[in-house]
């Protein structure tokens, strides 16, 4: 099936002069994606929220660990109201219909949220490092204040940067490029491209860097660790629970969030990188897919946890038994 645009000159504002050219959609095309990305964005909110709510309801789940992911899910929550239908509706109409102002913000609450959530995966790892590879000290090194400054850190170093990158004047590139963003109705947004470079390090490169480098630690000490039990056939109990499995299964999870984390976002940043070197030649279409394929990663992250911890998904069904 070919997907074509509309051949006739439209504006985002028609009759204002110095509007901004608007290429438009087949409505065929568009009402399908509509119905998409709302779906995308609902699911999105009730993910992060369902998780939230099932961590506030639970004083069991109140832990130091749990305390990172539900920020993240806030994170996550917070992307999902405020930035995805704007992105979606600029996406599909092709027209930044919220002002200068909110462009500037909309940048700026994109990159804090987006880098707050990599950053609380990061933290995540660090508490799961210290789950498996100290478990008789992992209470006192990883407690609430801890787990509180980690969420405040995480928060306070995204707003700056994300402030930064925002609010500091970026190169737009050609002339045509910077004629289309300084009319009326345009956004640039996270399109000032130039900026991939410092983002793809800051925010992508080395966070990916440790939380990989710490996973592979916990994935070596997991493995000596469970040799060890299976030669002694000894088992540290809490109660009924075992907790090296518990801690294993936590650390799987981290594994399965870590490698939707690459597969979502690093075909974004690989467009960022490439773009300015290839002269802003990528098409708009193609980074705006790329972008909501990134986005995906704030809805996938509360499925992980549902279906992959135990313990989690049997609160999640008693929490949704007590609601229907």
């Amino acid at each position: 099936m070919n997907i074509s645009v509309v051949p006739s000159v439209q504006f985002c504002y028609e009759g204002l002069n110095g509007s901004c050219t608007r290429s438009t959609y087949p409505l065929s095309l568009r009402i399908p994606l509509y119905f998409l990305l709302t779906s995308t964005v609902i699911v999105t909110v009730g993910g992060n929220l369902l998780v939230m709510i099932t961590i506030v309801h639970f004083v069991q789940l109140q832990t130091p660990a749990n305390y990172l992911v539900f920020s993240m899910s806030v994170a996550d929550l917070l992307l999902s109201i405020t930035v995805m239908p704007a992105n979606m509706i600029q996406s599909l109409e092709n027209c930044w219909y919220f002002g200068d102002f909110l462009c500037t913000f909309y940048a700026c609450v994109d990159i804090t949220l987006c880098c707050a959530s990599v950053l609380h995966l990061t933290c995540i790892s660090i508490d799961r490092f210290y789950a498996v590879s100290k478990p008789l000290q992992y209470h006192n090194r990883m407690s609430t204040c801890v787990s509180f400054t980690m969420i405040s850190v995480s928060w306070i170093v995204s707003a700056i940067f994300g402030s930064a990158v925002a609010f500091f004047p970026g190169d737009r590139g050609d002339a045509t490029e910077s004629a289309y963003f300084d009319c009326i109705g345009g956004c640039s947004a996270l399109h000032e491209k130039e900026i991939g470079i410092l983002y793809f390090f800051v925010f992508y490169f080395i966070p990916l860097t440790v939380i990989s480098s710490i996973y592979l630690r916990i994935l070596v000490i997991a493995i000596r660790q469970t040799n060890i039990i299976h030669k002694t056939n000894r088992q540290v109990r809490i109660g009924k629970h075992n907790v090296t499995k518990i801690d294993y299964r936590a650390t799987k999870t981290l594994g399965i969030v870590i490698g939707v984390f690459m597969l979502c976002w690093t075909p974004f940043f690989i467009c960022n990188i490439i773009d300015p070197v290839a002269g802003h030649s990528i098409p708009a279409v193609l980074y705006e897919i790329l972008m909501w394929l990134a986005y995906l990663n704030s809805m996938f992250n509360p499925i992980i946890y549902a279906f992959s911890l135990t313990w989690f998904r049997k609160y999640f069904q008693i929490l949704l038994k007590g609601l229907l």
